[in-house]
This record gives structure tokens, sequence and C-alpha cells, in this order.
């Protein structure tokens, strides 16, 4: 299954931290911070702009990015975890 995102959207895999520490230690689901690194899958045409023109997308398919903690719409598929978001709510491409 693919999802092509519309717009200014972009489809991103969710990037999990370890779950174990670097002693030894696994930390529990309850205590582990969101997500907020994924690597970009797929990315939009870009948001329309009033003269009719498309706004070009700063992000490409393939790249690492921060976004924002609660930002997007999870989904699940294949049992991978993926999130759907406006391009506003990236906060930088990790290089």
């Amino acid at each position: 299954m693919s999802i092509r995102p519309l717009a200014d959207k972009i489809v991103i895999k969710v990037i999990d931290d370890e779950e174990q520490t670097s002693g030894g230690i696994f930390i529990p689901d309850s205590a582990k911070e969101k997500p907020q690194k994924g690597e970009v899958i797929a990315v939009g045409a870009g948001k329309t702009l009033d003269n009719g023109e498309r706004e070009p997308m700063e992000v490409k398919v393939g790249e690492t990015v921060l976004y924002a903690k609660y930002a997007g719409t999870d989904i699940k598929i294949d049992n991978q975890m993926y999130k759907i978001l406006s391009i506003r709510d990236v906060l930088g491409i990790l290089e």
C-alpha cells in the first residue's frame, strides 16, 4: 500500500529511539518521550498560492526530519507507524 499526500502534506516513517540505555536498562513505553524524528516517505505537490502557482516543498523523499512533538496524524500500516504532517510542522532536516 502506498500513500500519496496532498498539497503541503508529507508522510514520514516514525523513527523510534532505542529502547535500551547504554547501560543495558530497558525503557518501558510509558516512560518514553514521543518520537520526533522520521524519514520522509512521500511528499505532496505543495500548497497552492493565491496566484495559482505551487509553493515548492522544502523536503525530499529519503531525508530525515525533526517535527513538532504533537504534530500530525498517526497511522499504522503493516505494523509500521507512519505520520502525516503539514510541512509547517517540520522543524528541520537532519544532515
